[in-house]
């Protein structure tokens, strides 16, 4: 019967108060028509359903966009990119300047040794700035800036290059802020300038180890380090196999080809030699000057390693595929030439490109996907090789990322990563913050979760873009990295952490409270009117959490239990506050297409 309705209003002309219709009627074409409803909520005019501007697919489109392009966005974000258009939007996010962590991170500790100090604590006795401050610091930008798809970007680029506080750099939190600085700078400029500069940063040296990593020396059975040799091939650029453009990998008699063997290591450990302290830090007191061998703890963290010749291994070096650094060059010619060398290498190009749609959109991204990103990245259409922001672009705007028909399938789906669901959160629902900061200490995400940022257990990041949990994921030759930090304990963490986001206490709070600073709620009341009707708290949730993706199943199960929720103190806040439970708990939340 409802086809056959369908069929004929599709098919019969109209004529109402003098205007023909020959095709349909609505969305346009509802000049005459009177329509009435039984519910007028605020701007949802019923008048709207069929003159096409109460139509929701618009809003469901851009919000799923910005899923994709920022690490959150509240109704109003989404209403302004839907009147300005997803291109624009994503034009002028390209020209913003980068908001930077680590002068906001110095703001913070000014402010946090302020507090203790009026406190009666003595100054000298306060240990910081440490993680902590990194992970404030990370909050308050990443939930005010308004550079959202460079803070986005820069997040997806710190789980592949890869530092972490559990190593000494938790004790330091400008050598974890300027490093994550580098990921804003780079995040639209050129991949072989930001491998450059993490290769020279302090952090990574220390982390990987190659920060004042001495030549060979025969007589004490002295060898390079190779820790940093292995990992800016096999995790920052090349990978373990010979790849096709379109990420496939070149057989060889049916089996994969390695990209490199332990020979190369050794080889690419030799360029990797005679870095050392750029600057000193100013707790120093017994040098003026940076030395070969100064500790990590008496090195300034923000000034790039610099070469001490004494220690570079001199000679050639034969890298990969017959590729030799020459005699006689200065170490920083040979690392500049090993860095070149590793970028124009063809594997780069389908290696980030499969890590950076993971990261943005989809799990398990198309060949053809996969080549038409890293066509970007080789310059193809006369841009510059490893150009970021042409890089970003074909990411975003690319059919398998934006057509609606891509959706209806199951290998268009991944995981949301605890850290973005999160966020999401966060950014889309209202708040109450009394000091209008962001301080949140992140512990609990990184102990309940097992995730916050820069706090992965290993470089290999908190998951591997090939790890495929047990069963149909499997079973199906398809891959879910995501799966990693979804086990029985982090589950039922999450159930219990977003009660306590909603109902419980807190959605943020930092170490700072015996000081006068104050924890973050979310803020219902604005939510409570629709909450009369959880048709449409629902729709609005549909919006901002689902983007239009919402199952009956979730939509039948908010219906009845919010309807039965009708006496206490706040009813209909209570309801806003179930609403938001079941939305983030729910498959149609944490699973995104």
């Amino acid at each position: 019967m409802r086809k056959t309705l369908i069929a004929f209003i599709l098919t019969t002309p109209f004529i109402l108060f003098g205007q023909t219709y020959d095709d349909y009627i609505g969305a346009g074409h509802s000049e005459g028509i009177t329509v009435t409803s039984s519910s007028n909520f605020q701007a949802a005019r019923a008048e709207n359903t069929l003159n096409g501007s109460g139509m929701d697919v618009p809003l469901f489109k851009t919000s799923r966009f910005l899923a994709q392009a920022t690490l959150g966005a509240d109704i109003e974000l989404i209403e302004q990119v839907h009147e300005m258009g997803i291109e624009p939007w994503l034009e002028e996010q390209f020209t913003l300047q980068p908001t930077y962590l680590t002068p906001t991170m110095k703001s913070i500790w000014d402010e946090r040794l302020q507090m203790r100090i009026d406190a009666g604590e003595n100054p000298d006795e306060v240990f910081g700035p440490w993680a902590l401050d990194f992970n404030y610091s990370w909050w308050q930008v990443n939930m005010t800036a308004q550079d959202l798809l460079r803070q986005r970007v820069a997040f997806a680029l710190s789980e592949i290059l890869v530092v972490s506080i559990n190593s000494d750099l938790r004790d330091r939190a400008a050598s974890l802020t300027d490093y994550y600085d580098l990921f804003l700078e780079h995040a639209f400029g050129n991949y072989r300038d930001l491998l450059y500069d993490v290769t020279l940063h302090p952090s990574m040296g220390y982390y990987l180890s190659h920060l004042n990593n001495p030549r060979a020396n025969e007589e004490l059975n002295q060898r390079p380090d190779e820790n940093y040799a292995r990992e800016i091939m096999q995790l920052f650029s090349i990978g373990l196999y010979e790849l096709n453009n379109d990420g496939t990998r070149k057989l060889n008699g049916g089996k994969p080809i390695p990209t490199y063997d332990n020979d190369d290591i050794k080889e690419f450990a030799k360029v990797f030699t005679g870095l050392g302290p750029g600057g000193i830090n100013m707790y120093v007191d017994w040098t003026d000057e940076p030395y070969f061998g100064l500790g990590f703890w008496g090195l300034d963290p923000e000034v790039p390693m610099k070469m001490y010749e004494e220690f570079h291994e001199s000679g050639s070096k034969e890298l990969l595929n017959g590729y030799t650094i020459p005699d006689g060059q200065t170490g920083m010619q040979d690392i500049e030439d090993a860095v070149d060398h590793l970028f124009n290498h063809p594997n780069v190009g389908p290696f980030v490109a499969i890590r950076l749609i993971q990261r943005l959109v989809k799990s398990n991204p198309s060949p053809a996907y996969v080549n038409r990103v890293a066509n970007a990245f080789n310059g193809n259409g006369g841009s510059s090789r490893g150009n970021m922001e042409n890089v970003i672009r074909a990411i975003l705007m690319d059919p398998e990322a934006r057509d609606d028909e891509f959706v209806r399938f199951e290998e268009s789906a991944m995981l949301r990563e605890p850290m973005v669901r999160y966020i999401n959160f966060a950014r889309a629902i209202p708040k109450d913050v009394p000091l209008g900061r962001y301080w949140h200490n992140g512990y609990d995400m990184a102990n309940d979760l097992k995730q916050h940022t820069l706090a992965s257990p290993t470089v290999f990041n908190f998951f591997t873009p090939d790890y495929q949990p047990v069963g149909e994921i499997a079973a199906a030759g398809q891959v879910a990295p995501e799966f990693k930090l979804h086990n029985t304990s982090t589950s039922i963490n999450y159930l219990n952490k977003v009660l306590s986001w909603t109902q419980w206490w807190a959605l943020m709070y930092s170490w700072e409270g015996d000081y006068g600073d104050l924890p973050i709620f979310i803020d219902v009341s604005s939510l409570s009117d629709m909450a009369d009707d959880p048709d449409v708290l629902t729709n609005y949730l549909d919006i901002i959490f689902t983007h239009g993706q919402m199952t009956d199943e979730l939509r039948d199960n908010m219906r009845t239990t919010l309807t039965e929720i009708q006496w206490g103190d706040d009813p209909m806040g209570d309801r806003v506050k179930m609403a938001l439970y079941l939305m983030l708990i729910s498959p149609d939340f944490n699973l995104i297409k």
